[in-house]
């Protein structure tokens, strides 16, 4: 029993050392050699061989004769695409959001939260209406975005501890407007559920703002918004909202009939 146990501390240290190094060969680009990544993830030189060859095996990095170094393999690729292609929603919902962002000049977004990271699901945009700066996927800060704000509002006590980390106190500041006090995004979330709708003002971006509403999907909660300008939400900011709560409707029952569309968890 000692031993088993042994063994299975030996196998998570193991591959947690085999993730870091995948990571380190990530952050430092195609040629990285093994002795530059054993010094930097202070392992031995054998160790370091042995768990390349293991991810090289498995399809998770490449050798680069030319270069004579590492760099990640296309079982990474794999991965990440069979993650984004759960999230993204159905046909009529991603025309829902395109005919949206035509409509008011704006990015489109849709959101979901993903076990505790609230992640790009779809957008739309164009050179003249960027979004949230993430494509599917991707993560956005929940605390400091509309989507975010829209489904942390939805959240319980216990799960809205999980979600934004369970210190509590200070939120990263992205912006000199971001909330980071927990107490003042406790207020925010108060109006986000009175008045259905989460906003915010360059507290993502400098010269960016955006407002959402939470859809209900399949088995989850979606957020839909829409970005522009600082200067265009001024003086579009109800116009906005009417178009977000009119599109909202529909892109609930289209998301309601694809169970795993758009999921969250």
């Amino acid at each position: 029993m000692v031993s088993g146990t042994g063994d299975a501390v030996a196998g998570g240290s193991g591959l947690r050392r085999a993730l870091r190094l995948l990571e380190a060969v990530a952050e430092a680009g195609d040629g990285v050699t093994a002795k530059a990544l054993a010094r930097r993830l202070e392992l031995p030189l054998p160790t370091t061989y042995r768990l390349l060859g293991t991810l090289v095996e498995e399809g998770y990095l490449v050798r680069l004769h030319a270069v004579r170094g590492y760099g990640l393999g296309y079982g990474v690729v794999g991965l990440y695409r069979g993650m984004t292609e759960r999230m993204v929603p159905p046909e009529p919902a991603r025309e829902i959001l395109a005919e949206l962002h035509t409509r008011v000049g704006a990015a489109a977004v849709l959101a979901v939260l993903r076990a505790c990271d609230v992640v790009v699901a779809h957008t739309e945009t164009c050179a003249a209406h960027p979004g949230p700066g993430a494509t599917t996927g991707e993560p956005i800060p929940a605390h400091a975005t509309a989507p975010g704000k829209a489904l942390l509002a939805g959240l319980d006590p216990g799960r809205l501890g999980e979600v934004l980390g369970t210190g509590g106190g200070r939120l990263d500041a992205l912006t000199p407007h971001t909330l980071t006090d927990r107490r003042l995004l406790d207020r925010d979330l108060l109006r986000v559920r009175s008045a259905g709708v989460a906003v915010e003002v360059e507290e993502h971006a400098r010269g960016r703002a955006g407002l959402a509403v939470a859809v209900p999907a399949a088995g989850a909660t979606a957020a839909l918004a829409v970005v522009v300008s600082r200067a265009d939400f001024a003086g579009r900011r109800w116009e906005l909202e009417q178009a977000v709560r009119e599109a909202a409707g529909p892109l609930a029952r289209h998301l309601a009939a694809v169970p795993g569309a758009a999921a969250s968890g």
